[in-house]
């Protein structure tokens, strides 16, 4: 165990308020260790340096907790949209206990999420190799919260999002510099989903690593088109535009 990272990420984890345990920040400092070694052989994050990974990786995963009224806990249902490999969701789940559902529709990224969770013991933590569009066929109004950290534009993860959340739940968007044409196009499209923006917070990384902004909508009506709709118009057809 490296504790000179584990140190690292309760400290800057504090400097936003999110409180984890020791435990809990040794264990997302073991995953982060998996993922920076399997990437040796497998394509996972661009990010290798694990000091750097700390803040990229695990405080960015995290970043949500310090939004007022986004809550999580062991009751809470969590779906990570495009998880590549393994955040923020896996992050989200070992510090809030959620039962998460982390899906990519790249399965060596699911293969290998899937093998570091079974290797720490996260029970709590399932992954789907899956698109979207079809996934949420299955699993309707099934989520508290899903997640998305700039997988794509804002519209097409609202349109994503919307057929896997109940009433009340939310969406929570991490993005870097989202310019206003884009959160425009996403109002409107929100108002398409009924979805409803709630939250936006802006954050700056430890160790001038990057500026975060954290979009929350939630779901306050039934959307005027039925979603979700078939696979690809999503991204190839957009709402709002």
């Amino acid at each position: 165990m490296n504790e000179q990272l584990v140190r690292r990420l309760l400290d800057e984890l504090s400097g936003f308020d999110i409180s984890v345990t020791q435990h809990q920040a040794e264990l997302l400092v073991s995953y982060l260790d998996l993922v920076i070694q399997k990437n040796k052989v497998v394509n996972l994050t661009r990010i290798t340096n694990p000091e750097e990974a700390v803040t990229l990786h695990l405080v960015d995963s995290l970043l949500p907790l310090a939004v007022p009224g986004v809550q999580l806990d062991k009751k809470a249902s969590l779906l990570d949209m495009g998880t590549g490999a393994g955040f923020p969701g896996v992050p989200l789940a070992v510090v809030s206990g959620a039962q998460a559902l982390l899906v990519d529709s790249v399965r060596k990224k699911t293969d290998a999420v899937n093998e570091f969770v079974a290797e720490l013991r996260l029970s709590s933590i399932q992954t789907c190799h899956a698109r979207l569009e079809e996934l949420a066929r299955e699993i309707p109004q099934s989520m508290d919260m899903v997640i998305a950290r700039a997988v794509a534009q804002t519209n097409v993860l609202l349109e994503y999002a919307t057929p896997f959340l109940r009433t009340n739940g939310i969406l929570v968007v991490e993005k870097g510099r989202p310019d206003d044409e884009e959160l425009r196009i996403a109002q409107r499209a929100a108002t398409t989903c009924g979805m409803k923006l709630v939250s936006r917070e802006t954050f700056e990384l430890p160790q001038e690593l990057g500026h975060r902004e954290v979009l929350v909508y939630q779901r306050v009506a039934k959307p005027r088109i039925g979603l979700p709709r078939k696979v690809g118009l999503a991204k190839n057809k957009p709402l709002g535009l």
